[in-house]
């Protein structure tokens, strides 16, 4: 990596940077799926936990409040407040050096996730895998920004975000297969059939549990990735992209000046509020999603994992690129597509998850959410492109950090927990009322039941996660109504809004 290297421009060497953009275009598509790619990574690492809840919660004798916090809380302490600091930083260092060293750090945290014994050694693990995701987005962003020219940085912002359902995708189709798969078979005996007498070495288990296997799969790619990044992306020119006029020139503004001036601009605000409630719904549902369809639908981890990742997460991934890819086309004739695309989309996902997580079987749930999916992140495009768009570019990982901050401590560190604590005392509430002698306790130990009580047992434990589910989807229309008034100030607020 360097910090500027030569623009290397062919057929555009007289055109400013912000008509053409930093270095050519096939180096450019090539450091966007680069930082893609560590997104999925960031992701992978992120979602397979709320993958993996069932196995672990019954591994680790836990409670569905402690999945919530070990799911949320935990890594959101560190990730939420060491995103600003560390976007300071960005601002007057190498941002891709920042990148590949937070890749290397979570990634090897997700390895030591399976070796957890107890919730306190993975509350420990999870708490440093936060440390390392808070150094991504804030430079990835900043990075995009100086590589693509205004008038295509949503479109680019939206393929970058296309890293949280697509690597939640992944994270289902690798964690809930190998999870299942390691459970049915001895992996210590398979490994000497397969003659890998290296890997029986380095297992001191004669039986492994799936859980752990997954996440030390999930993680060690990331570590590779993140040595070939080192020697292929290089950092651009600050500002270089940016039109006539923008401050490119001097040092990084101070923090509580650009926080204030955040501050001042409508549009953030209201962007940020709406993206923040948006993602305290999307992290409380997402962390219990396989959880729902275990206990609604009776279906085996990998079916559910393949179901909430590979299907659900398609179509979220659809979402993710055309929110912003729309947001472009439309930006050119109607100044506030930013703003009421995201909205239209969120307002219309509630009805259809309403009807999908309400639905009696697994065949009539797909339609409704599959289309719900695709419609609510219509708003995570438009989030970075205004968190990149009001500010210069000098301040721009700031702003994102900012954004992060919000969004995440939020949506990450409050969405699991109290979707969590939510489904507890919803399940306690339908015990109680099912006034056959049991409670949250004695369902837990399961022992010398009679078959009503197990059958109340069983339903609370769905029925609770359903309506908590259900509940959190209802938020959407919330986060609509914040972005529709963002709308109100937006061509305003907006510096990076050169033809």
């Amino acid at each position: 990596m360097t910090d500027a290297a030569t623009p290397g421009q062919t057929t555009a060497e007289a055109l400013p940077g912000y008509q053409t953009g930093f270095r050519t275009p096939l180096y450019r598509g090539y450091v966007l799926s680069s930082l893609l790619v560590v997104y999925i990574f960031n992701f992978i690492d992120r979602s397979i936990f709320a993958i993996l809840t069932e196995p672990m919660k019954v591994s680790l004798k836990l409670e569905d409040w402690h999945m919530g916090l070990l799911g949320g809380l935990a890594f959101a302490i560190f990730y939420t407040t060491l995103g600003i600091p560390i976007a300071r930083i960005a601002e007057r260092k190498s941002r891709m050096l920042i990148i590949v060293i937070s890749l290397s750090l979570w990634s090897l945290m997700t390895v030591l996730c399976g070796f957890a014994t107890s919730f306190i050694t993975m509350f420990i693990f999870r708490l440093l895998v936060g440390v390392g995701e808070a150094g991504c987005t804030p430079p990835a962003q900043s990075v995009i920004a100086d590589y693509f020219k205004p008038t295509s940085r949503a479109t680019a912002a939206s393929i970058y975000a296309l890293g949280v359902p697509l690597g939640g995708m992944m994270a289902g189709l690798s964690a809930g297969p190998i999870n299942d798969y390691v459970t049915g078979h001895n992996v210590h005996a398979l490994f000497g059939a397969w003659g890998w007498t290296w890997a029986q070495n380095l297992i001191a288990w004669e039986n492994v549990e799936g859980w752990r296997i997954a996440f030390v799969a999930v993680g060690l790619p990331g570590v590779l990735f993140a040595a070939i990044l080192a020697f292929t992306v290089k950092e651009p020119p600050r500002g270089y992209s940016d039109p006539p006029g923008a401050d490119r020139k001097g040092p990084p503004e101070a923090f509580l000046s650009a926080l204030g001036g955040l501050m001042r601009k409508p549009t953030y605000v209201h962007v940020v509020i709406g993206a923040s409630i948006a993602s305290f719904a999307g992290y409380g549902i997402a962390a219990f999603s396989t959880s729902f369809l275990l206990r609604t639908h009776h279906l085996t981890l990998t079916e559910a994992a393949l179901i909430f990742s590979l299907v659900l997460g398609l179509m979220a991934a659809l979402g993710v690129f055309l929110s912003g890819f729309l947001a472009d086309k439309l930006a050119k004739r109607f100044k506030t597509a930013l703003s009421w695309m995201p909205a239209l989309g969120m307002g219309l996902s509630v009805p259809l998850y309403w009807m999908g997580y309400m639905a009696p079987s697994v065949p009539l749930m797909l339609p409704p959410l599959m289309l719900a999916a695709t419609l609510h992140y219509f708003y995570l495009g438009p989030m970075y492109a205004v968190s990149t768009g009001v500010v210069d570019s000098r301040t721009r990982a700031t702003a994102v950090s900012i954004t992060l901050f919000a969004v995440n401590l939020i949506g990450i560190g409050l969405g699991p927990t109290l979707a969590g604590m939510l489904s507890t005392f919803l399940k306690s509430m339908l015990l109680a009322g099912a006034d056959v002698g049991v409670t949250l306790d004695i369902c837990k130990a399961a022992a010398g039941l009679g078959p009503d009580q197990i059958a109340a047992c069983t339903s609370a434990n769905a029925k609770g996660l359903q309506w908590t589910i259900v509940i959190f989807a209802t938020l959407y229309g919330w986060a609509a109504l914040h972005y529709l008034l963002a709308g109100k100030t937006l061509t305003r607020d907006m510096l990076s809004k050169t033809a």
